[in-house]
């Protein structure tokens, strides 16, 4: 695959974070690591067809992409098959009967939500996950009474790597869009944030799909590690 159209850089933006007020975040592979249990769901589904199970190394780069990634990489089927619409909807009702079994965040994220309510900087999720799989995992991690904003992928009419969510948590949050960073393990993360207007910060070390390095997202930081993550958020204020 090549290179996204490139988007333009502002300069010196080294700096840029330093004059940012909140962070938003992507949930699945970048707070949280829910491909185990995204991985079980679709594994039931090929279970039930008498298929064998595909490891979870196989799927886990898949995860961010969400029911999409998953029955893709499972029964190599898109959403033009006929019968995407049936299996998206057994896929996530299996997901949503085992939601949080082996879901857990990543190592050092506690860390850095810490570090962020310590300072007194607000902080958000924006995912493509439906709603009604968002708001109880959210809970079931601990997050539900720190998250300052949750959007989830059909909060507005348009999911990532469209703005629309983005804009709408800046606007719950009441900071302007080039005030935040925007967290995401995904290039639609990167695109959603560049478009909104937001500094954008690819973590590496999620899920990160199968096509790009994120170092050729063309985000304005890359970080290799929630250490290294919260390193750099701490030029915020």
């Amino acid at each position: 695959m090549s290179d996204p159209t490139p988007l333009p850089q502002r300069e010196g933006d080294d700096a840029s974070i330093g004059l940012c007020q909140a962070v938003l975040f992507d949930l699945d592979g970048t707070l949280a690591d829910t491909a185990p249990d995204l991985a079980a769901a679709v594994n039931k589904m090929r279970h039930e067809r008498g298929l064998e199970m595909v490891p979870l190394e196989t799927l886990r780069p898949l995860a961010s992409a969400g029911a999409r990634g998953l029955i893709g990489g499972a029964f190599s089927i898109g959403p033009e098959h006929p019968d995407f619409t049936s299996m998206r909807e057994e896929f996530l009702a299996n997901y949503e009967a085992d939601l949080c079994i082996e879901t857990t965040l990543f190592p050092g994220i506690d860390a850095v939500l810490d570090d962020l309510d310590a300072r007194g900087v607000r902080w958000g999720i924006v995912t493509n996950k439906a709603s009604r799989l968002t708001g109880p995992l959210v809970a079931l991690l601990g997050l539900d009474t720190r998250a300052a904003s949750v959007v989830s992928g059909d909060t507005t009419p348009h999911a990532k790597p469209h703005p629309a969510p983005l804009l709408h948590a800046a606007r719950e949050l009441r900071i302007a869009p080039e005030r935040i960073v925007y967290v995401g393990d995904d290039l639609r993360d990167v695109q959603a944030g560049f478009a909104a207007g937001m500094v954008t910060v690819a973590a590496a070390y999620g899920y990160c799909g199968t096509d790009l390095p994120p170092t050729r997202w063309h985000a304005q930081h890359v970080v290799d590690s929630p250490a290294e993550l919260q390193r750099l958020l701490r030029e915020i204020g």
